[in-house]
């Protein structure tokens, strides 16, 4: 399975783009701003192409989405979220857009999720960062 995120707006603090699965569109992103150096999270992950696994996250108890060999990141995953304040170089997904601000994002998640479980049983998932 391919994912592709396309950052489309930038702010101040954030990142909203569009994610695509398999070339069509899914739902929207938001990700922290963009930036040349990394600052702890408050910054976006590097563009590039990661592979995508499915295991339990201790922090969120439950399995979620877990990107590999970021570089110099660790744990970056897909979950549940609104804003900036709730990503720490994670990538939020929701149904709805406004600046900085992403709605509808625990239907958007649960729909993507139930997509990435069952394919991760046949198949090696990757997402294409742009």
């Amino acid at each position: 399975m391919e994912l592709r995120v396309e950052r489309t707006d930038f702010s101040e603090n954030s990142t909203i783009g569009k994610l695509y699965v398999d070339d069509q569109f899914e739902c929207y992103t938001l990700e922290d701003k963009v930036r040349p150096v990394k600052i702890k999270g408050k910054t976006a992950i590097p563009t590039g192409r990661y592979e995508v696994i499915i295991n339990h996250s201790q922090r969120f108890n439950r399995p979620l989405p877990l990107f590999l060999d970021v570089p110099d990141f660790v744990g970056v995953r897909i979950h549940p979220g609104n804003t900036a304040a709730d990503t720490e170089g994670c990538i939020l997904v929701g149904e709805t857009k406004e600046e900085g601000f992403i709605g509808q994002s625990k239907p958007a998640f649960e729909r993507l999720f139930d997509k990435l479980k069952a394919a991760s049983e046949t198949e090696k998932i990757f997402i294409e960062i742009g």
